[in-house]
């Protein structure tokens, strides 16, 4: 990874998506959510101000369309909906700073001021529009970017003739294609990037932000016709400005810091399915607003089946999120989802992947390590943290467990959770052998102090782990602390040095904190 992206910032800003509210949270959903929840809760843990802003997309002809299918009123729809959302995210731990909805009132304002400072800058214009328009992508297509009669994504197409408003996106390819590459960390994965510049080879139509109204009524009115709606991505990507203040007089300090200042960071965490729509949408619209654009957008990849396909509702193989956090614990799924991809690539996803993870490196690594340590300082210390020592082994062991918290920092800061968690995980191995390797059930038959040097290494590894692992399981984390003898506040710099814990400090023994699991019978 390029140095450049090993950096902090005082305002750092992370988004996911907001989701349709057509349909029930599934595994991608969760993924994003928990994976942006953790980076931002790493970046609280290096000292950072942070900002977490999720939420739910509640205009356009797919949710009137599930409206009208439930038989409800499109706002009754969506409050029942939008509450599905909520509630998952609470059961898996995601704590948002913000949950925006875009029938928010503040949300509609801002939506209506940026396309009022539009339409007087002379960016919107009317024009009389034919094309082939899906309505489950609500997108129109031209005839060649249809393929065998229907939009590239597989939905259908219909044809369509009428008046609409179109934004002057056009105007701003060259300057994106400029930004782009003069901003090699503005689209990550860098596959992804080349993916964008390739798409802007071509050139840019404007892009049509209206709906007529005896067409689509559920949406946001546009402030110069009121028989138009606001077309759903020109409503739904202005959602991560009007959460931090854009159009609001009261708010202009917030925005100043978490977007439009030199000090702020924005990163937009999506999926790859909507990079054209962020990379290339949102960018000029924020050109042609005069607004500062985001510093990152990464699209991550999809979960797939253990036949290494997209998951769909259609073929029944879509995951609920809260079927895996039942089966294993919230903590150890969050684990799961941060460990067993690389952010921007791909994953097959089963339940036995999910239990061969947990139990390999939660139960039999971390937890093991855990209990093992407890159990011989309960019966050969007293319940009490014993004594370092400084035999040339556990000095190898302090080096690396010292050196863990840079390694993990720089793996977050570089996009790479997966990679953060693996140099934790390796900590612990190393932490694994070395107590075998000195045996301190057999020390303390021989020379008590050595194997109190031994357990002591052990505990004050599992300390540094501790404190690592916190942004992403922190209920265990924290009961890990406590059952090591750690009674302070989580902070990162406690992680760079050896020697935290205080001898005499007593332990606390427990049941297993991550027992094993065992596939149910109906899934073996």
């Amino acid at each position: 990874m390029e140095g450049l992206r090993l950096q902090s910032f005082v305002a750092f800003y992370i988004t996911t998506p907001i989701y349709y509210v057509n349909d029930y949270p599934h595994i991608g959903h969760a993924y994003t959510t928990v994976v942006a929840d953790v980076l931002r809760r790493y970046r609280q843990l290096f000292g950072e101000e942070t900002l977490f802003l999720t939420g739910v997309d509640e205009h356009g002809q797919k949710v009137q369309a599930a409206a009208e299918k439930r038989g409800l009123p499109p706002q009754q729809h969506c409050d029942e909906m939008s509450q599905n959302f909520r509630d998952i995210w609470k059961e898996l731990g995601v704590e948002p700073d913000r949950f925006i909805r875009t029938t928010d009132a503040f949300h509609k304002q801002g939506v209506q001021a940026a396309l009022q400072q539009l339409w007087d800058a002379g960016e919107i214009y009317a024009s009389e529009y034919e094309g082939w328009y899906a309505q489950a992508d609500e997108i129109f297509y031209t005839e060649k970017d249809l393929v065998g009669g229907k939009a590239p994504t597989g939905a259908e197409v219909v044809r369509i003739t009428e008046k609409n408003y179109f934004f002057r996106m056009s105007k701003y390819q060259e300057r994106l294609i400029r930004h782009i590459q003069d901003n090699p960390e503005f689209i990550e994965p860098d596959f992804r990037r080349n993916e964008v510049l390739g798409f802007l080879k071509q050139p840019l139509n404007d892009l049509c932000i209206s709906r007529p109204k005896s067409r689509l009524s559920w949406g946001i009115e546009i402030p110069f016709d009121r028989d138009y709606v606001t077309y759903v991505w020109f409503d739904a990507l202005l959602n991560y400005a009007t959460a931090v203040g854009y159009a609001q007089a009261e708010k202009a300090g917030e925005f100043e810091k978490f977007w439009n200042g030199n000090e702020a960071c924005v990163y937009h965490l999506l999926g790859k399915d909507i990079l054209t729509t962020h990379a290339v949408y949102w960018p000029t619209m924020l050109m042609a607003l005069g607004l500062q654009l985001p510093r990152t957008l990464f699209a991550h990849g999809w979960w797939l089946t253990a036949d290494n396909e997209k998951m769909s509702k259609s073929k029944g193989t879509v995951v609920r999120p809260l079927d895996v956090k039942n089966l294993v614990g919230v903590e150890p799924f969050r684990y799961f989802l941060l460990r067993d991809i690389r952010l921007g690539s791909d994953a097959q996803f089963s339940v036995p992947l999910v239990l061969t993870r947990v139990n390999s490196e939660l139960a039999n690594n971390l937890g093991n390590l855990l209990s093992r340590s407890l159990s011989l300082v309960g019966k050969y210390f007293d319940g009490k943290v014993p004594q370092p020592g400084d035999d040339p082994r556990t000095l190898d062991l302090a080096r690396m467990a010292a050196a863990t918290g840079s390694r993990v920092r720089d793996a977050v800061l570089s996009w790479e959770p997966q990679q953060a968690l693996g140099h934790i995980i390796d900590l612990m191995t190393a932490a694994n052998q070395y107590l075998a390797d000195r045996a301190p059930w057999k020390q303390a038959k021989e020379d008590l102090p050595a194997a109190g040097e031994t357990l002591y290494a052990a505990l004050e590894t599992l300390r540094i782990a501790g404190i690592l692992l916190s942004p992403v399981m922190p209920q265990k984390a924290a009961e890990l602390l406590k059952r090591v003898g750690w009674e302070k506040a989580v902070a990162y710099e406690d992680t760079l040095n050896w020697g935290g814990l205080e001898p005499g400090s007593p332990v606390v023994s427990g049941d297993p904190l991550f027992p094993r699991i065992e596939l149910p019978e109906a899934q073996a």
